[in-house]
């Protein structure tokens, strides 16, 4: 008997320090607004902000660029944070009732944003005789005493405790009980109800010794620490809501449940006072909602600012979110359309100083961040450099557009600056300024664009750390819909009261679902895109850097072509706009086509060289000439069974019998074939003979997993018409000698059709070709036998490289393709990899991930990965994220695993459906509806946050008593969400998305890697 030994190829360690040059993952920056934001702190020495939110994140912002985060380990809402100025320590109250202190600590030349001490306040009485701690109920409120390290706690039972800074433990001794303060009161204010819970806390800027504490009752008192008694009583029977101290400590404001302010003198002889020097309701005289908050800050030039929030008159706008600014005679009721979470002003604090001079107001929302000028008249709002609301309107599709030229780049910035103009008396820039963005400047521009419910488009500056806005494209002006009459209704008289102001672009209703955008493709050598929505419609745009008024030319395209026996039961069409139309300078539409029927755009792509672009629907897929303005070519994908294909995706109607029907059929199938492979004894025997038989070949990896069954699906399932993917590409289709235009075209059901296309060349030196029709005629139809959805079709090469962008080969801005050796058609489907020679379409090389894995394949692209060893050398390889969540990386054309990482979690469809890849090796994913996560499986390409902040560190005492403050240079070279610093940074998010829960998993660095970081 004869025995053979099969040799399997072990890990080569050559090709394995590659891989450690070019692949690496990092999730590395989150763009966009904090979601679900529940707390804000400012630092006014240090110009930064933070932000809490419900999950328990930390977020600290600075200049653009400048970013922290950290996250309480249970998770818990931030109800309160406040910065010790200058240290960059921050205090963190929790809904849970624990106190958690942060800071920015350096290690090594790299700093990151570390929890020091936490504290759990006992909520409960204490009955253990051994223990000394006082028993606390909630706290309410916070304020960190000026002169030293301490604060002072505000709890529900009417309570003051002081809290040790550097230890974070309760002060024995100095607890200010509601007794103490009653004994200072009148006999029959005394016998009356309880004082309630501490409301606010306020300290005195001139004097840090005196407290201003307010009940919920309504009594005030100042309480000096000094003398250890009550100053001043004031005696309020309005519930309190808010407090503030004006700055010179003469005059206290004071807010109530009933809509009213008070204003009290804080420097009358009398220890008692009895009355308020004013009171007023803003908005009365009808009952109105109680100011949650109130802001008094005086000005040099006269005329005090009074800034609160709330108020409103219950009855007529109990349901709006304003914050009021009064200065003078003039009042302004800015108008939101989410909720007020908290704000503030940035104004002087320097003791020196005399007034505040506010410089701008900082208004944070629960969906947006706004912040006003108040030097300027009119008091416009600055545009904001991040945190910029993304979901505005919900995000329906995105798409990024790498290495975009400095043309099109002013351009576009320029474009946005018209659409948004600033006063020219303005001077005032964004205020929160804090620390220095040491990153270098990126080597090239990157624009994330970003399709809306509304149907706008967005394009963002994904060059670096901070997501900028630059511009917004609308397409709602070119059909007729019920817009316009909306909003002349929102514009209010000039003489209406109370005199609103809308604030901000948080709008998350649409006026119509069709207008809601599907998918977008930029040519960024021509500035010409395409955007194509849910009803069918698709637009051909041009950039033009001056307004326009023109008619758009209209044409439709039947995808059915007359086919009997099915009628569209879904959404109308949209009516287009008729006669000229005026155009902002920006994208302006030079063709819209209409699909027939109106069903939603599953998939587009353009072609500029060829003046070609292509669609599909659920129905088929056309090609349209924009610049004859002409149809090319429209097929029908249907199967006669594909009935909810006509029903669109605003239908509720759904035939439960059929999907019945369809389920039994699956089962029996699948008991059946189950029968036949027991009574077959032998093929078990033959598919151990074929994986033998695979192991021997060369271009497997070291382990070869066993194949899972996949069972080939049913022809007849629902939606197998649907348009997955459409690709143009020059090559060989016909015979190996003669190249031309072609189109590839995926299906659902499994099928690719290419079609060979005859566009007329066009003359030397000139890139538009004459004004001839362009043919198509299909050349090769390919059916996959697992009939699996095809996800993309790219062609490759001679040397086994994609072809390049139209353009960039005839303007020498991209290395031209090899069209002497053979060209392969790489086919990328949700259960396997599998590339064909062409132009005979043979199989050459394939990889089985649904079978290998047990996934299937949601988003597929070629990336370059560059080298961190060689700055010359670079791979081209296949990123693909599954159903799992997981991201694997495969060689090209060889389809050889290189790598994997867990990405998103898999209960995150919402997450891995928003997926987007870059052609540098990093991606974009929602993890809420307003915030990206960025990542990158490049080693070399990363973009992280890397920053610096002048910083007191108070960890010396002795040196900050004798010598004042210490300051110290911290470079903050934050890899908060890098898997080196990960375990220092401590990244974990909560998200809520669509009513679900959606978690980051923790990930906790080995001490290793810990090792490696503080030695980077």
């Amino acid at each position: 008997m004869m025995k053979f030994r099969f040799r399997r190829q072990g890990a080569d360690p050559q090709r394995e320090k590659l891989k450690q040059e070019l692949f690496a993952f990092h999730k590395t920056v989150e763009h966009g607004f904090p979601n679900q934001p529940s707390a804000l702190a400012f630092d006014p020495e240090l110009r930064i902000m933070a932000i809490g939110t419900r999950s328990g994140a930390v977020r600290i912002y600075g200049a653009p660029g400048v970013e922290f985060t950290g996250l309480h380990h249970n998770a818990a809402t931030v109800a309160q944070m406040h910065f010790l100025p200058g240290q960059g320590r921050l205090l963190t109250l929790l809904d849970d009732n624990s106190l958690h202190l942060w800071e920015i600590v350096p290690h090594n030349g790299c700093a990151h944003l570390e929890e020091m001490l936490s504290f759990q306040l006992p909520s409960r009485p204490v009955f253990d005789g051994a223990s000394t701690l006082p028993s606390l109920s909630r706290v309410t409120v916070v304020l960190l005493v000026a002169d030293g390290n301490r604060a002072a706690l505000g709890t529900e039972g009417g309570s003051v405790f002081f809290l040790n800074m550097d230890t974070l433990t309760l002060l024995e001794g100095q607890t200010l009980a509601p007794d103490e303060v009653l004994r200072s009161l009148p006999d029959d204010y005394r016998c009356g109800k309880a004082l309630g819970p501490v409301e606010s806390l306020q300290g005195h800027l001139q004097d840090p010794s005196k407290i201003l504490i307010g009940y919920s009752r309504g009594l005030l008192v100042i309480w000096s620490q000094t003398a250890h008694c009550v100053e001043r009583v004031f005696l309020g029977n309005q519930q309190l809501e808010s407090l503030c101290w004006e700055r010179s400590g003469s005059t206290v404001v004071s807010s109530h449940s009933d809509g009213s302010y008070a204003i009290w003198p804080a420097d009358s002889g009398s220890s008692l006072v009895l009355q308020p020097t004013a009171a007023t309701m803003p908005y009365g005289p009808f009952p109105c909602k109680a100011i949650n908050k109130i802001l008094w800050r005086n000005c040099e030039s006269g005329g005090h600012f009074i800034i609160f929030s709330g108020g409103m008159p219950r009855a007529s706008y109990g349901d709006r979110h304003c914050v009021s600014v009064l200065q003078a005679e003039t009042l302004v009721t800015l108008d939101f359309t989410s909720r007020v979470i908290d704000f503030f002003t940035v104004h002087s604090t320097l003791l020196e100083d005399e007034f505040d001079d506010p410089q701008a107001l900082a208004v944070l929302l629960e969906e947006e961040l706004v912040v006003l000028d108040l030097q300027t008249p009119g008091w416009p709002a600055v545009p904001a450099p991040y945190l910029a609301p993304l979901h505005s309107s919900a995000i329906t599709c995105s798409a990024h557009v790498a290495n975009v030229p400095a043309k099109l780049w002013a351009r576009l910035v320029s474009s946005g600056e018209q659409q948004s103009p600033q006063p020219t008396s303005s001077t005032s820039s964004w205020p929160i300024t804090g620390g220095q963005n040491l990153a270098q400047e990126p080597s090239q521009r990157g624009l994330l664009l970003t399709g809306h419910e509304d149907g706008t488009v967005r394009f963002w500056d994904a060059s670096g750390v901070a997501l900028r806005p630059l511009y917004k494209l609308s397409t709602a002006a070119l059909f007729q819909t019920d817009c316009e009459h909306a909003d002349s209704l929102a514009q209010a008289a000039e003489d209406d009261w109370p005199p609103f102001r809308k604030v901000g672009c948080f709008d998350p209703y649409s006026d119509d679902p069709r207008l809601g955008v599907q998918k977008v493709a930029l040519c960024k050598y021509t500035a010409r895109m395409v955007v194509a929505g849910t009803a069918g419609q698709v637009l051909v745009l041009e950039l033009s850097d001056v307004p326009a008024e023109q008619a758009v030319s209209v044409a439709s395209m039947d995808l059915l072509q007359d086919r009997e026996g099915f009628t569209w039961k879904g959404h109308d069409q949209l009516s287009p706009s008729t006669g000229p139309l005026p155009w902002p300078a920006g994208f302006q539409p030079q063709v819209l086509v209409q699909c027939l029927p109106p069903a939603a755009i599953t998939a587009v792509t353009l072609h500029t060289e060829w003046g070609l672009v292509a669609f599909g629907t659920s129905h088929g897929f056309g090609v349209f000439d924009y610049q004859r303005k002409s149809p090319v070519l429209a097929r029908c994908t249907l199967h006669p069974n594909d009935s909810l294909a006509m029903e669109g995706p605003l239908s509720r109607v759904k035939s439960l019998k059929k999907s019945l029907r369809q389920s039994f059929r699956r089962i029996r199938k699948s008991r059946v074939s189950g029968k036949k492979r027991a009574v077959n004894a032998s093929s078990k025997l033959q598919e151990a003979n074929a994986q033998l038989a695979e192991q021997a070949y060369p271009h497997d990896v070291e382990v070869t997993p066993v194949q899972r069954r996949i069972e080939p699906r049913s022809a007849d399932d629902s939606l197998s018409g649907v348009v997955r993917c459409l690709y143009f590409a020059d090559t060989f289709l016909r015979d190996a000698v003669h190249h031309g235009p072609t189109l590839w075209a995926g299906t659902n059901s499994g099928s690719v059709f290419a079609y060979a296309l005859e566009v007329p060349a066009a003359a030397t030196g000139s890139e538009k070709r004459p004004e001839q029709a362009v043919e198509a005629v299909l050349g090769k139809e390919v059916q996959l036998m697992h009939r699996a959805p095809v996800v993309a079709v790219t062609v490759l090469d001679g040397r086994g490289r994609p072809l390049p962008e139209p353009y960039e080969a005839s303007r020498d801005l991209a290395q031209a393709p090899d069209m002497q050796g053979g060209h392969a058609v790489l086919i990328a489907s949700e259960e396997q990899f599998k590339v064909f020679t062409l132009p005979k379409v043979s199989a050459k090389t394939k990889f089985k991930l649904t079978a290998h894995e047990g996934c299937r394949v949601r988003k597929v692209a070629l990336a370059t990965f560059a080298s961190v060893a060689c700055e010359d050398y670079a791979e081209t390889c296949l990123a693909c994220l599954t159903n799992l969540g997981d991201v694997h990386v495969f060689s090209v054309p060889g389809l050889r695993p290189q790598v994997h990482y867990s990405c998103i979690r898999k209960e995150d469809i919402s997450g891995i459906a928003s997926c987007v890849f870059t052609r540098h090796g990093q991606g974009f994913y929602l993890i809420s509806p307003s915030e990206f996560e960025r990542f990158s499986l490049s080693a070399r390409n990363i973009t992280e946050p890397l920053c610096s902040l002048d910083i007191r560190w108070p960890r010396d005492t002795t040196c900050d008593r004798h010598s004042g403050a210490v300051r110290g240079h911290a470079l903050a070279h934050l890899h908060g969400l890098s898997h080196q610093c990960r375990h220092h940074a401590g990244h974990y998010r909560g998200r809520y998305n669509g009513g679900c829960e959606r978690f980051l998993g923790l990930f906790r660095g080995t001490p290793e890697e810990s090792a490696e970081c503080g030695a980077r």
